[in-house]
């Protein structure tokens, strides 16, 4: 994936969000739309905001009609998720975290009630028989403890060129 593109409300308080709590930068910010890259990241943007105002409906996916679920950020190590963990819930965003096998995942949602997942990867030669997809409660601390926390994530030890 190379962006994604999302309707808020409002355009500067979801920015505001994204570069407090997620580490965003702007890249461009217009009244009622900017454009953010993600830490790390060398793309253009990887996050657009178009606002639509404060009248507009919550998003009905996945209780009455199709639509998104969730977009996923990468963090480098598990010391940086462990940092997410701590700005999210402080910030009131985190509603979850699951160990998934190969991925440990935190689930949150932004000011508009737009669910997210930052997660890290476990490097591939270290996955061993853990490849079935599980959901189980994430005890990140043990997790840092078994592999470290600052040992580099599987997809993030590609250049982000070599990434399409």
């Amino acid at each position: 994936m190379n962006h994604a593109v999302l309707f808020v409300r409002d355009a500067q308080r979801s920015a505001a969000f994204y570069r407090e709590v997620l580490g965003f930068r702007e890249i461009v910010s217009l009244p009622d739309a900017v454009f953010l890259r993600a830490p790390e990241s060398d793309n253009d943007h990887d996050l657009g905001l178009f606002g639509v105002g404060e009248a507009a409906a919550a998003s009905p996916a996945g209780r009455s009609a199709v639509g998104l679920y969730h977009l996923a950020w990468e963090v480098p190590t598990l010391a940086d998720l462990r940092d997410h963990r701590d700005r999210l819930a402080e910030a009131g965003a985190l509603v979850g975290a699951s160990d998934h096998g190969s991925t440990k995942a935190l689930y949150a949602k932004d000011p508009d009630g737009l669910e997210f997942e930052v997660s890290w990867l476990v490097p591939h030669e270290l996955l061993g028989e853990e490849t079935e997809m599980r959901t189980l409660p994430l005890n990140l601390e043990a997790e840092i403890e078994r592999y470290g926390g600052d040992r580099v994530g599987a997809l993030s030890r590609v250049p982000p060129a070599a990434r399409a």
